[in-house]
């Protein structure tokens, strides 16, 4: 990755950029082609928009809508007025996004057009928001983006931002139903860039971008796989080509049209992609590497991968704490045939520590099992608000992630079980709570625990586990419908089991191990 001293704060990238290589080509998005000098100067006019709203430094700003070019604008143009983004998963329950509004403060949130009847719906419960503005060429009740931005002036702002201010606030899961807004500064994105300079870290292939690279955006930018991926193309000056969201036709389509040579997706987005018809008629040849993350890949789909994609795999593990940062699989450690490598998380790169440690907080020896902890310039400032879960997740610069693994002697690191009680599925992370505090409002359950079950596309699925009251019967799909009109599809449970009663401690405390182990029994590892 280079590394360019020029950029100390996300505002940055588009001013060295614009003037470095002002006609390159910075995004495409459906017919609009972005050049960096026109890049630079869009996002001075989002800054100036945003100052001449009165928005006081700091202040959040909130963006609801599936990406695009304009997305990215909006990120670089709140960085230069030194204001912070929130990206809102469009995929969530109205309730949900009024409260993840309501506890950021925003103050502005732009909408795409087809959320803008979400916002309605919950415009009463909004405590903050003061100004709409909708995310399209045209709209009847509400200001548009391309009015409101080309309004304002394409002078730089000017604005002095401290590389450690917040620049961005993603929200995660909770593991009391509650999200968090993960804080995450400025000089995180390129901290470590800068660190494999100074200490002469010998670059590794998959680490070497240049301007001729073309980069394929199509993870949401409301995680960190979106929008920290398009930042590391942004500050390469690479061609970002941008989809709406993801499909396996629109993925190969743009794979086929613009010669993508880099991506970064989950593995079950790229099973999706190898049983795309279209696939067998797409050109591989300029696609350099894939990265992808969330879970490890099936070894039946890294030798389906690799055959047809022809290209180099890379797995990062970390979580949105860590910005993603925290180990890499090489792509020499990728083995067709299989190896005790492809079981690990990876390795660390130059400015990463990763420790092991037990319940005490102090480092177990090699071989171990513990919990997994990460120290790195890239971690969170902290959870918004919510100062007694920063407290707990970051401890003296480490991050705890609630995963439990060991390390072994030549440093990979290996994933064994999560000691959070969290499901990873598709790449989003559901907190049972969440799911639990939905059903338990169902007329005729009594009990209710939510598992994660190993599922063969999404690496794990959503199951409930539901005890009911005495003269009541419920049906799995009754279940399933309640929960989806209260909380998100993906932590709907994809499935419902009804049993007796379930297993506690002395204390009380559900024994979800004992729940899980039937689904679990015989594999290496009890997450995916």
């Amino acid at each position: 990755m280079p590394y360019y001293p020029e950029i100390r704060t996300l505002g940055d990238i588009a001013r060295f950029h614009g003037a470095k290589r002002p006609d390159s080509t910075a995004f495409v998005f459906e017919k609009r082609s972005t050049s960096y000098h026109q890049f630079n100067e869009n996002t001075n006019q989002v800054a100036n928009g945003l100052i001449g709203e009165g928005l006081p430094r700091q202040s959040r700003v909130a963006v609801m809508g599936k990406n695009s070019d304009w997305y990215y604008e909006l990120l670089i143009g709140n960085a230069k007025a030194d204001l912070v983004t929130v990206g809102i998963n469009w995929r969530l329950a109205p309730p949900e996004v009024a409260w993840i509004l309501n506890d950021a403060e925003a103050k502005v949130l732009f909408v795409g057009p087809e959320f803008v009847s979400v916002y309605e719906s919950i415009k009463p419960e909004l405590k903050t928001v003061q100004k709409v503005i909708v995310l399209a060429d045209q709209h009847d009740r509400y200001p548009t983006y391309e009015q409101w931005r080309n309004a304002q002036s394409n002078n730089d702002p000017d604005v002095d931002v401290n590389p450690r201010d917040v620049a961005v606030q993603m929200y995660t899961s909770g593991t009391t139903g509650l999200p968090k807004g993960v804080q995450v500064s400025h000089s995180a994105f390129y901290a470590l860039n800068e660190i494999a300079e100074k200490c002469g870290e010998p670059e590794e292939e998959w680490t070497v971008w240049t301007d001729q690279d073309v980069s394929l955006n199509i993870m949401p930018n409301f995680h960190i796989g979106g929008t920290g991926w398009a930042l590391i193309g942004m500050y390469a000056g690479a061609k970002n080509v941008v989809l709406s969201e993801f499909t396996p036709g629109g993925a190969l389509q743009a794979i086929r049209d613009f010669g993508i040579s880099k991506l970064f997706i989950v593995p079950a987005a790229m099973q999706f992609m190898l049983a795309d018809p279209s696939c067998a008629d797409t050109d591989f040849s300029r696609l350099k590497y894939i990265v992808y993350g969330a879970s490890p890949i099936p070894l039946p789909l890294l030798k389906r991968a690799m055959d047809v994609f022809k290209c180099g795999f890379i797995q990062l593990y970390g979580m949105t704490e860590t910005i993603g940062i925290g180990t890499y699989l090489p792509a020499e450690d990728h083995d067709p045939e299989g190896n005790p490598r492809m079981r690990s998380a990876g390795k660390t790169r130059a400015g990463v520590e990763i420790a092991i440690k037990d319940d005490q907080g102090k480092c177990v020896p090699t071989g171990v099992i513990g919990e997994i902890c990460i120290n790195s310039p890239a971690n969170m400032i902290g959870y918004w608000k919510r100062d007694d879960a920063t407290a707990s997740t970051l401890i003296d610069g480490w991050i705890h992630t609630g995963d439990a693994g060991f390390m072994d002697e030549h440093g990979y690191v290996f994933v064994q079980d999560r000691i959070k009680d969290m499901i990873v599925s598709g790449g989003e992370n559901v907190y049972p709570a969440e799911v639990e505090s939905a059903l338990f409002g169902m007329e005729g359950i009594a009990d209710v625990a939510v598992i994660g079950v190993p599922d063969d596309k999404w690496g794990e699925a959503v199951k409930a586990c539901v005890v009911l009251k005495p003269g009541y019967t419920l049906t799995p799909e009754a279940v399933v419908a309640f929960a989806r009109e209260r909380i998100a599809g993906f932590k709907v449970p994809k499935t419902v089991d009804f049993i007796e009663m379930l297993p506690r401690n002395p204390s009380g405390k559900i024994l979800k191990r004992e729940l899980r182990a039937p689904y679990w029994a015989g594999r290496d590892r009890q997450v995916n």
